[in-house]
């Protein structure tokens, strides 16, 4: 292989990087593996390597990326055999038990997480470093077909979204980029524009096999939707101030009865991390209090605050057939997407025809109250932005770069 032909290589198409090659594969997985290592670095740098009980130390989440490539490919016998993979072979020895047990969900609780049994930051890169070393070697020798390379494929997305869970947690506790070319990128300020309108159709849901195809979007199939009209953006700071200014926060009339008991028990008055809204956004942001444009996208909602949005302002969340229709045909007319992760209406459900695979990444959640996302957010790295890629979180989750658009009733 020439050296050409790795610089023709673009990791960063979303859809071809989930056909990807060997050689793509290899560039992109020593790509993911930098990000996690410089977004670990603002913590070690902060003097931080840790954060509060209730959440995952910055190093164990950076290391389920090195536990996860161990476990599904360098000690998985049945690696080649891709989603036909039995989960509960058993495993070759870990190249470090005490690492393995440590950053298994499974096993140590997020109290003894915590306690003497934590690893040194130097543990933890090494295990980042021999477990790449061996995923690289053993993706050298894999079989080229979509079972061959089905465990690589997945450990990259994997790593990919760790990445950008790094960034939540860094966001979360306060800690900031010490450097420039570390520090998020800012969302670009647009004009606003009106609704689109959309006739009566039927739309694509899910993807279609071959390739890498997420748990949650198996798989492709048709939904009927009527006629609709969505926001071209995200709702903006400035608007949803206006809901907040209105005492949107203070009247249970706009809220669902989950979402008001969600707000009475929290005290909540404004999104997370923000500090005001009258007069001018000023939002908690890497460490800092930071004034934000009012245009941009209002970030850090649960679904709960983005549906009684809408129904103070006589709108609504948009289905996910909505969603991916505007996706799909409305570009050119000015949608805008991608720059935060967007609640739809609707809770967690599975496609027609779903299935787990072994690793069970986007495994539907098994208690009520979760919801979906679409889209992607400003921080997600570009071979991530897939039109179909969803997710599932609680309505109460907030802490993620993520808001919503709305259409009319």
């Amino acid at each position: 292989m020439s050296a050409s032909s790795f610089i023709a290589v673009d990791i960063h198409d979303p859809v071809a990087m989930r056909h990807a090659g060997a050689d793509a594969l290899s560039l992109a997985l020593m790509d993911a593996r930098n990000r996690t290592l410089q977004r670990l670095a603002v913590f070690d740098e902060a003097g931080m390597g840790f954060a509060p009980a209730e959440l995952d130390p910055p190093a164990w989440l950076a290391g389920q990326a090195a536990r996860f490539q161990e476990l599904w490919i360098g000690r998985n016998p049945q690696r080649g055999r891709g989603e036909a993979c039995d989960p509960q072979v058993v495993r070759l020895a870990s190249i470090d038990p005490m690492l393995d047990w440590w950053l298994d969900p499974a096993a140590a609780t997020r109290l003894q997480r915590w306690q003497g049994s934590a690893p040194a930051s130097e543990a933890i890169r090494a295990y980042l470093a021999a477990t790449l070393d061996d995923t690289l070697e053993l993706l050298d020798k894999a079989d080229r077909g979509d079972a061959g390379l089905y465990f690589f494929r997945l450990a990259l997305l994997h790593e990919d979204r760790l990445g950008e869970a790094l960034a939540v947690l860094a966001q979360t506790v306060g800690v900031a980029a010490p450097s420039p070319e570390q520090r998020w990128p800012e969302l670009p300020v647009r004009v606003r524009r009106d609704g689109l309108w959309f006739g009566a159709q039927k739309v694509q849901l899910g993807s279609v096999p071959g390739g890498l195809v997420p748990d949650n979007e198996k798989w492709a199939h048709e939904q009927a939707v009527a006629e609709f009209e969505i926001d071209a953006q995200p709702v903006s700071w400035s608007q949803y101030a206006e809901f907040v200014a209105d005492g949107g926060y203070d009247d249970p009339a706009w809220w669902s009865v989950d979402g008001w008991q969600w707000v009475d028990a929290t005290g909540r008055r404004a999104p997370r991390h923000v500090e005001q809204l009258a007069g001018g956004v000023l939002l908690h942001r890497q460490g800092r209090l930071q004034r934000v444009p009012g245009a941009q996208p209002a970030v850090h909602l649960s679904w709960y605050e983005a549906d009684a949005w809408c129904r103070w302002a006589g709108r609504r969340l948009p289905s996910e057939a909505e969603w991916s229709a505007a996706v799909a045909q409305a570009g050119p007319r000015g949608f805008v997407w991608g720059e935060v992760f967007e609640w739809v209406a609707g809770s967690a459900r599975a496609y027609p025809g779903h299935s787990d695979g072994p690793a069970r990444l986007d495994a539907l959640p098994g208690m009520a109250g979760w919801r979906v996302q679409r889209g992607a957010s400003f921080l997600t790295v570009p071979r991530q932005r897939h039109p179909a890629a969803r997710r599932f979180l609680p309505a109460t989750h907030d802490a993620g770069f993520c808001g919503f658009r709305s259409c009319a009733i």
